[in-house]
């Protein structure tokens, strides 16, 4: 029996990358899940997005392991879809136990270039969506007196970094916003923690739109370029795979996380050494 038999798990940004390795990790310790993903473009952003056939890849990883999984096409940006997720969660399986509010973008331009739209996309995804996450499933954690969320944020919003300014923001906003409601629901049974990634191994930066924000000094700059960048800096400091932040939220969502709360976890091979 897997610790987290019974559980329901709600993931945003589920259909590839850090959303679906958090479903089968989940899903293998005996949570079943519910999926959201955009899986269409938004302007702002240079490189191609989850497709349908994306969800349906992670529903069909997530069954392998035995739990149910259930897909739904949506967006954060949007609360109503958000309500509209956690409903569909409730009549599927009767509760929520778990959110990982885990949807993102990035993009990158400097300040001084940067027009409205790549901004408010950006503020849009990365923190409204996660508010909306976490208004949807609140008033069933609280009525029910336990839950466990989980937002996913970055190193870059505690160090900033060039051509990064509105995804600093974003996320340094989400790690204001995790804080704030730990304080909210500490009665309710509820934790509520950050995990802080540095650069992970999925396509949000494994594109070439991103190889130019990270690398900015090199024309046409490959994945070679970016890891000898991560290389060059502390040992361990190279890109993190998915599953290594799985594991990190695997602690956080089991009984054994019920002392985490309000924390915004590191995961940066020594990046985080000098920041507060």
């Amino acid at each position: 029996m897997g610790q987290l038999e019974g559980r329901v798990a709600v993931i945003t940004g589920g259909a590839r990358g850090q959303g679906r390795s958090h479903a089968i990790t989940l899903a293998a310790e005996g949570a079943d899940i519910v999926l959201c993903d955009i899986s269409e473009a938004i302007g702002s952003v240079p490189y191609p997005l989850s497709s349908e056939d994306d969800l349906a890849q992670t529903v069909k990883l997530v069954e392998e392991t035995g739990r149910r999984c259930v897909a739904v096409q949506a967006d954060v940006r949007s609360r109503a879809a958000m309500g509209g997720l956690a409903e569909r969660a409730i009549a599927e399986f009767g509760r929520i136990d778990i959110l990982l509010a885990n949807a993102g973008i990035a993009s990158g331009a400097a300040v001084a270039e940067m027009d409205e739209q790549m901004w408010q996309d950006m503020i849009d995804v990365n923190l409204t969506g996660v508010f909306h996450s976490f208004r949807a499933v609140l008033p069933h954690m609280i009525e029910r007196g336990w839950g466990r969320i989980v937002a996913t944020s970055s190193i870059v919003g505690r160090m900033g970094a060039a051509n990064s300014g509105h995804y600093a923001a974003a996320k340094w906003g989400v790690i204001g916003l995790v804080k704030s409601l730990a304080h909210e629901v500490i009665p309710h049974g509820i934790t509520v923690n950050a995990v802080l990634p540095a650069g992970v191994r999925t396509d949000m930066i494994m594109n070439p739109a991103m190889y130019s924000a990270m690398v900015p000094d090199i024309e046409n700059p490959t994945l070679e370029d970016v890891e000898a960048m991560f290389a060059a800096g502390p040992p361990n400091g190279d890109l993190i795979v998915p599953q290594e932040v799985s594991q990190a939220i695997l602690l956080l969502v089991g009984e054994s996380g019920r002392h985490f709360n309000g924390e915004a976890i590191t995961i940066s091979g020594g990046m985080s050494a000098g920041t507060t």
